[in-house]
């Protein structure tokens, strides 16, 4: 199945997306250094990118007449930091808003499903009309602004056309799921928030519904206190319950109700098999090198070692790298490599980051988990499969009428 891949990065939606069954037929990204390490891997050899166009630049300047319309998928993290806690919150004044550039896209190609990917930020009050703004821009791609006019007018539009029903199921139009969700519950090591904004061409007919979580906190503390597995599995004796969480763990132990999930996955779980980055093994694992400077301060304390980490995020130093860090049992803190970050990201171990400290934790902090990014483009994929299998047996049944 056909794709193309806005505002890449490092690659971790793309990864997810092609091992989902998607071929990219065009990667861009206009960051050199997130650029730099999609390269590099392509020149490694490594397989999941072997067939990536890339084109370093801006999504707005790139030859879409290059690329045929109704491609299966396109996906992509348009910029988030209009909408990050860490950013100025400027949304539509912040020139680094590339929604308006995904939804000119999506006219151009009228692709048969989009992902889209944003930080929880977009949910915030304050974003509130912005928010509903973006999913009706998705949802009827072919009305854009007119002119230079302001998006609140904009957006008077097309609330019309939204509750007037006149463009449903003509032109161009998509179903549009907006859905909230923690990483940690589909398997990813990280306590990670998100909002995916997926979308189906309407003329298809597929409902679609964002997939399960597979795993929960409720499953880990089952795992931990109640059977003591998590311990056992990595070589350890069980520890006293925390008094915050005996009442919880009582529950858990009196329950009749078989879980159904997963235990979360935690740093432990990710890391557990890599040197101590300050021993000399550590030279043997690519990106895994110890950086100094890492310290507790307010609001930034670091992830501990028995839970999902906390949100990685983009930076090293300061207020947006501060919780990249790790808890040690004796309290103190240091920072995550870079290879224990990709795996917290879920990027294979095969996958090497190109660029300085700083750039290599940017990459990674603004990275979709691949995992994550897997299973969403997964069930697109099977909607897709389902919905083209549907159209064939509808031209055969017409095919057999016109013989009969």
């Amino acid at each position: 199945m056909r794709s193309v891949e806005l505002f890449a990065g490092a690659g971790g939606l793309a990864m997810g997306c092609e091992i989902a069954g998607f071929e990219h037929l065009a990667v861009v990204e206009w960051d050199k250094w997130a650029c730099d390490t999609v390269r590099e891997n392509k020149r490694r050899g490594y397989p999941l990118l072997a067939s990536w166009n890339l084109h370093e630049g801006d999504v707005r300047e790139f030859d879409w007449d290059s690329i045929p319309k109704d491609i299966e998928l396109l996906s992509g993290g348009p910029p988030c930091q209009p909408f990050s806690i860490g950013g100025k919150h400027s949304a539509q004044a912040d020139k680094r808003d590339m929604f308006p550039a995904t939804v000119e896209v999506i006219r151009r190609l009228r692709p048969k499903a989009f992902i889209v990917e944003n930080v929880k930020g977009l949910t915030r009050a304050t974003f509130a009309n912005y928010f509903h703004y973006i999913q009706l821009q998705l949802e009827f791609p072919e009305l854009p602004p007119i002119g230079d006019e302001d998006w609140s007018v904009h957006l008077k539009r097309l609330q019309e056309e939204r509750t007037s029903g006149k463009s449903k199921g003509a032109g161009l139009t998509y179903n549009v799921v907006p859905t909230l969700v923690n990483a940690a519950n589909y398997g990813v090591p990280q306590k990670r928030e998100r909002v995916f904004l997926v979308g189906f061409r309407d003329d298809l007919g597929v409902e679609w519904s964002f997939p399960e979580p597979t795993h929960s906190y409720e499953a880990l503390l089952h795992d931990q206190w109640v059977t003591g597995a998590y311990w056992a599995r990595h070589g350890l004796s069980v520890p006293e319950v925390p008094t915050k969480l005996v009442g919880r763990v009582e529950k858990l132990r009196t329950a009749k109700a078989p879980l159904t999930t997963l235990p979360w996955r935690t740093v432990r779980d990710a890391i557990h098999d890599l040197p101590d980055p300050e021993s000399s093994l550590a030279m043997t694992v690519p990106n895994h090198l110890f950086q100094f400077g890492a310290r507790v301060y307010p609001g930034h304390t670091g992830s501990p070692l028995d839970l999902p980490a906390k949100t990685l995020k983009a930076g090293d130093h300061g207020v947006p790298g501060g919780e990249n860090m790790l808890v040690r049992r004796d309290g103190s803190v240091r920072y995550f490599t870079v290879r224990e970050s990709a795996r917290i990201q879920t990027f294979p171990d095969g996958y090497r980051f190109h660029g300085s400290w700083t750039e290599t934790m940017r990459q990674l902090g603004n990275a979709v988990p691949v995992l994550l990014a897997q299973r969403v483009a997964s069930s697109v994929a099977e909607k897709l499969a389902m919905a083209e299998l549907s159209k064939l047996k509808k031209q055969d049944i017409c095919r057999g009428r016109e013989i009969a």
